[in-house]
C-alpha cells in the first residue's frame, strides 16, 4: 500500500506572484518520495540499502527558499521542451518563433521561466499525485495553449511519472524530470563508484554549445558504448572524459522497455529506467560547483550526482530525421517513465 499526505512547503515570494507550495508525501514500505507543487519538483527519494538502512537518494534543498533562487533544476519537470533548441528558434507551418536564449546561443529546458519555475494545481490520488496547468498561447515564445498533466504513482519500489498535453495549435513538446541522483545518499561527494548500463546502440554527437549535429552516431568501439555496466569513475579517466551530456538513441517502440540502469555496489542500491521515450540524456553533474549549499548543508561538487533523463532527442524541432517532436490540435502527447528502486 501506498500511504499519501500532503502538508503546507512556503510560499512564494511575491515578486513570484506568492502562492502556497505544497508538499505531497508517497509512501511504501521501501520507497519515500516528497514532491513540491512547485515545478512538481521531486524534493526527496528515500530508498533502502540492503541492510534496510533509508537514505535519501536525490539532490536538492531543506527549504523553498533553496528552489525558488537560481538552481541546475533539481528535481524539476522541464518544458515546455526539455533540453536545448539550436538558438532558440524553430519554425512551425512556416512562422517562425523565437525563444529566450537562456543557454549561450540556445534555449534551454524551456526558457526563462519554463515548467519548472511556475506553480501547478495538484489533485492527490489513493496512490500518487496529479498535477495540472494550462500554459498560455505565447508562454516562453511557443505557441498554443498547452494543457499539461504530470502524475507521480508510487507502487512498491516503483516510481510511475505520467505525462499527458493537449494544445490549441500546433507546438513542440518534450517533457522530462531532472532529478540529479547519488545512490550513495545525496551529499555524498561523487559518484564513480556508480556502475551505468545505457541499452542503447547510438548517441547524438554535439556541436561546442551541445546542439546535436545532426549525425546518428553508433556506440560500438566509443566511450558511448554503455550497452553493459561500466564503473562510471573508472570509465572517464579511460576515455579521459569531462563527464556525459549526450542524448542516447533508444529503440524506436512505443512499448515501455528498460532503457538503464545504476547500481552502486557499496550500498546494494539499484535504479531501473523504463519508458515510452524515444531518447535518454545521460549527464553527470558537469556544471556542478559546489557553489550550492543543498540539503543538510550539503555542497554539491562536480560529478557528485547523475541524471537520466528520458525525453525526445534535443533540438529535433529543427531535425525532420530525429523523431517527430510537434503535437498536434486533436492529438494527445502521454509518454511514461518508470524509476524502479531495489537492492542487490
Amino acid at each position: 500500500m501506498t500511504a499519501v499526505r500532503r502538508e503546507a512547503f512556503g510560499r512564494m515570494p511575491p515578486e513570484e506572484g506568492g502562492g502556497e507550495v505544497e508538499k505531497f508525501v508517497l509512501q511504501s514500505d521501501s520507497v519515500k518520495v516528497e514532491i513540491l507543487s512547485l515545478g512538481c519538483i521531486i524534493a526527496a527519494l528515500e530508498t533502502k540499502d540492503r541492510d534496510g538502512k533509508f537514505s535519501d537518494v536525490v539532490l536538492g534543498f531543506d527549504n523553498l527558499e533553496g528552489y525558488t533562487r537560481k538552481h541546475p533544476f533539481f528535481g524539476a519537470v522541464v518544458g515546455r521542451v526539455a533540453n536545448r533548441i539550436g538558438k532558440g528558434r524553430f519554425t512551425v507551418d512556416g512562422k517562425e518563433y523565437q525563444l529566450f536564449l537562456n543557454n549561450g546561443p540556445n534555449s534551454l529546458h524551456g526558457g526563462a521561466k519554463g515548467f519548472d519555475k511556475v506553480l501547478w494545481s495538484p489533485q492527490v490520488l489513493p496512490d500518487g499525485v496529479r498535477f495540472f496547468r494550462l500554459s498560455p498561447d505565447s508562454e516562453e515564445g511557443y505557441p498554443g495553449d498547452l494543457k499539461v498533466w504530470v502524475t507521480y504513482t508510487l507502487s512498491g519500489g516503483k516510481l510511475a511519472i505520467n505525462y499527458q498535453a493537449q494544445t490549441s495549435k500546433k507546438t513542440p513538446i518534450s517533457l522530462t524530470n531532472h532529478a540529479y541522483f547519488n545512490l550513495a545518499g545525496q551529499g555524498s561527494q561523487d559518484v564513480y563508484d556508480h556502475e551505468v548500463s545505457i541499452e542503447a546502440d547510438s548517441y547524438l554527437p554535439v556541436d561546442d554549445t551541445k546542439i546535436p549535429t545532426g549525425e546518428v552516431a553508433a556506440v560500438q568501439g566509443t566511450e558511448f558504448d554503455l550497452r553493459q555496466p561500466v564503473e562510471l569513475g573508472k570509465h572517464l579517466q579511460k576515455f579521459h572524459l569531462d563527464g556525459f551530456d549526450h542524448n542516447f538513441c533508444l529503440q524506436q517502440v512505443q512499448s515501455p522497455r528498460l532503457v538503464a540502469r545504476v547500481c552502486h555496489p557499496p550500498t546494494g542500491r539499484t535504479m531501473e529506467v523504463h519508458t515510452t521515450q524515444p531518447g535518454i540524456q545521460f549527464y553527470t553533474g558537469n556544471n556542478l560547483d559546489g557553489s550550492l549549499k543543498g540539503k543538510g548543508a550539503n555542497t554539491y561538487p562536480k560529478h557528485s550526482a547523475l541524471c537520466l533523463e528520458t525525453q525526445n532527442w534535443p533540438d529535433a524541432v529543427n531535425k525532420p530525421h530525429f523523431p517527430n517532436v510537434l503535437l498536434q490540435p486533436g492529438e494527445e502527447y502521454n509518454h511514461t517513465t518508470w524509476l524502479v528502486f531495489n537492492t542487490a
